[in-house]
């Protein structure tokens, strides 16, 4: 099978500014990836590139397996469903869930046209999936932060996307909401036509089991990448942040903790 996402030897350089320094990373079928930078790491200007909204200064990008600049890129991002905090800002807050939802096979912002049987049907599966059923009838303006992101995903998974960017999803959410947001997650990657899953974070604990690689990013460059397992220890974290930092592991999950740095 073809690679979901091959860059290989990638620079992209804005102004003076070098904001991707010869990145390499391949994402193989049946992998899910966590991107785990601070900001200001180049995550954001990987998923833009993913997405071909920016082109690489220098080196090749193939996403499914097609090179870019052999393939109309507004066709690709068909297969690429992005959940991202500041979607919420161009919805209509009116819109009920249900109809948010939908508006993802279209990739529109609103609904313009009859709905389907189907189309309901789809919906409501992929709410129940997520645990958000109960929302259906609730105008979106209404819902939660947490409840929003779940009707995000919904939303993105409704046009049976290859590949779903989860993008710092649990940005803004309390500590409940954002463990049953995980959960869902969690929950979404043991389904058998689950799309290849890219989770973008700043956060180690909310890199749920899940997802089995994971690619450290920092001021554009990749300091490690390869199986989760192997590399949120403490060691390479440390050396990663550029700081001192102890790790506790609960539930598959990763802790960190600024470790003691001396002093008085």
């Amino acid at each position: 099978m073809e690679n979901v996402i091959d860059m290989q030897g990638v620079y992209w350089k804005k102004g003076n500014r070098m904001l991707l320094n010869n990145v390499s990373w391949t994402v193989r079928p049946k992998e899910h990836w966590a991107m785990l930078g601070l900001n200001g790491s180049g995550k954001t200007t990987i998923l833009n590139m993913i997405n071909g909204y920016i082109w690489p200064t220098q080196g090749t990008v193939s996403v499914l397996g097609r090179r870019f600049g052999t393939v109309d890129l507004r066709e690709l991002r068909q297969s690429i469903g992005w959940v991202s905090s500041s979607l919420q800002e161009r919805l209509y807050r009116s819109d009920k869930a249900q109809h948010v939802v939908i508006s993802g096979k279209y990739a529109t912002i609103g609904l313009y046209q009859r709905l389907s049987d189907e189309e309901l049907g789809r919906a409501e599966e992929l709410m129940k999936a997520l645990g958000c059923y109960h929302l259906w009838d609730r105008e979106f303006m209404t819902c939660s932060q947490g409840e929003k992101q779940k009707v995000l995903i919904a939303r993105a998974l409704m046009a049976d996307p290859k590949i779903l960017i989860l993008d710092e999803p649990c940005n803004g959410l309390d500590l409940f909401s954002r463990e049953k947001l995980l959960d869902s997650i969690q929950e979404l990657s043991q389904k058998e036509d689950t799309p290849t899953l890219i989770y973008v974070t700043h956060h180690t604990e909310e890199i749920v089991p899940a997802f089995n690689h994971a690619l450290l990013l920092r001021r554009g460059e990749v300091i490690q990448q390869g199986e989760t397992g192997q590399i949120l220890n403490e060691r390479t974290l440390s050396e990663f942040f550029e700081t001192p930092v102890t790790v506790e592991n609960h539930r598959q999950r990763v802790y960190l903790r600024v470790a003691e740095m001396g002093g008085e």
